[in-house]
């Protein structure tokens, strides 16, 4: 037998032992299943049905054109730990010192997730779900710290950063492919082998009857620049570094994006297979903007940046059972919301001591409810960064420069209305005030990975920076890798 079917098939003999689940529900269909599939570094118009017109991704659209499409999603951060943080707890990641590490730097045993703080697989797993994470964790390190400690059933993936597509190295070059706790060795394109496994735990899952949360959280496209075929070039960056300053092109970027969605093909098509989709809610999204090749149109800026680019992202829901299908939804929507949404659709509840900060969009999807007006936040270390949305309105900072921009009127950014609206912008910085007050203060010591060059404001007019002090971007942290 080989090491990848002994292993498939311990999963499958794992998840049959742990659960002991399968008689729980009189009706095993009555709670929907969650896939939830969350991509990485994605542009918000980087799937066609966003509007990438030289992208072929039809399994992304099929999600949305079987369900809805929010036009308002926004990350928690513009960069991924940060966001994944938010994502587990539904609340501000800067409730938690792991979320003012912006992202978590490697190697860090110390800062993490706490084993102990309620997260959605763990509130989940309550109501009789099984629970299982493919890909990305990126929440803090052993031995304190992981998917397991914190409410996952089994895990299969990586727990850094980054990976090397082929090698399945990270950025310190260590070997970063895990089933479970144990560390193993496979070969193969790393999209292939969590499209692979994810498929595993579908079927794993419906044999044993019983409903489940897959995360299925994606590498792709985060550097290294490798799409299917490249081994070569993996080997190149093996031997330089795994950030990949000099390589990429959109060529790439792009196949990268279709092997992802092909992978996202092959779940869907399990789910049809077990008879499970139209009970499952399959959700689509990013972990921030994206980076250098990404599509962020019609926004400016990028990851790393406050900027509606470095925020905005591809938000899709279908469940065929609740949800229309082909609608899209104005609803300003954040990425600490699907706990809380996700809670409500399996008939579970938030734990009242940590009651979340997003919120439930069940009837916005559900009954088409007419949009919430909210405030959302950030708050981001490199250039002094903040902001905050209001209705219409956001507040932005970028180091000594402020901003007022009417974001449905002028999306790219560009016309400040500070002065012309000076008593919104007074309202917004006070309200950003107020709410910073509530929230742990950055640390100096925490980990940002900052701006290398200009900032956007530079490119507008605005002053610019001629001293350290006037120009307060952290220095790299010893030891740590920029990720």
């Amino acid at each position: 037998m080989s090491r990848r079917a002994l292993l498939r098939g311990a999963a499958l003999g794992t998840l049959a032992l742990a659960s002991g689940l399968d008689n729980v529900f009189a009706q095993p269909g009555s709670r929907p299943n969650i896939v939830f599939i969350m991509a990485d570094d994605l542009g918000y118009a980087d799937v066609a049905c966003y509007g990438r017109p030289d992208l072929n991704t039809p399994n992304i659209d099929r999600i949305a054109a079987n369900g809805v499409r929010f036009l308002q999603a926004y990350a928690n951060s513009a960069v991924c730990s940060a966001t994944r943080l938010a994502l587990i707890t539904g609340r501000y990641q800067y409730r938690l010192p792991l979320g003012l590490e912006e992202p978590l730097a490697t190697p860090n045993t110390n800062v993490g997730l706490p084993p102990e703080h309620p997260t959605l697989p763990s509130l989940l797993k309550k109501i009789g779900y099984g629970t299982t994470l493919v890909g990305k964790w990126h929440l803090g390190a052993l031995p304190k710290f992981g998917p397991l400690q914190s409410g996952y059933d089994h895990f299969y993936g990586f727990r850094t950063g980054a990976l090397d597509y082929y090698a399945h190295t990270n950025t310190g070059q260590r070997d970063d492919l895990w089933y479970g706790d144990v560390a193993i060795h496979e070969t193969g394109y790393l999209t292939d082998l969590l499209g692979n496994r994810a498929v595993d735990v579908v079927n794993g899952y419906a044999r044993l009857r019983q409903p489940f949360l897959l995360s299925l959280h994606f590498n792709a496209p985060h550097w290294p620049w490798e799409a299917p075929g490249d081994e070569a070039e993996s080997s190149r960056v093996r031997s330089t570094n795994l950030r990949h300053f000099d390589g990429g092109t959109q060529k790439t970027y792009q196949r990268m994006i279709e092997a992802m969605d092909a992978q996202i093909g092959r779940v869907l098509q399990a789910l049809d297979v077990n008879g499970l989709a139209s009970n499952t809610i399959v959700i689509f999204t990013s972990d921030n903007g994206g980076e250098r090749f990404a599509d962020t149109w019609p926004f400016t800026g990028r990851k790393t940046e406050l900027l509606e680019g470095g925020l905005r992202i591809p938000s899709i829901i279908s469940w065929p059972e609740r949800i229309p299908r082909g609608q899209t939804r104005d609803q300003v929507s954040m990425t600490m919301d699907w706990l809380p949404t996700v809670l409500a659709a399996a008939g579970g509840a938030p734990d009242p001591a940590f009651g979340p900060d997003g919120i439930n969009l069940l009837p916005q999807l559900t009954q088409n409810a007419a949009p919430v007006t909210r405030k959302i936040f950030w708050r981001y270390k490199a250039n002094a960064q903040r902001a905050i949305r209001d209705g219409d309105f956001k507040y932005l900072k970028i180091l000594d420069n402020t901003f007022l921009f009417n974001l449905v009127d002028d999306p790219m950014e560009r016309a400040n209305l500070k002065d012309r609206r000076k008593d919104v912008y007074d309202r917004l910085v006070a309200q950003w005030l107020e709410w910073n007050a509530t929230m742990l203060p950055e640390v100096d010591e925490s980990y940002t990975e900052g701006h290398t060059g200009d900032t956007w404001a530079d490119h507008i007019g605005a002053p610019k920076a001629t001293t350290k002090a006037d120009n307060p971007v952290p220095p790299k942290k010893p030891g740590g890798p920029r990720l």
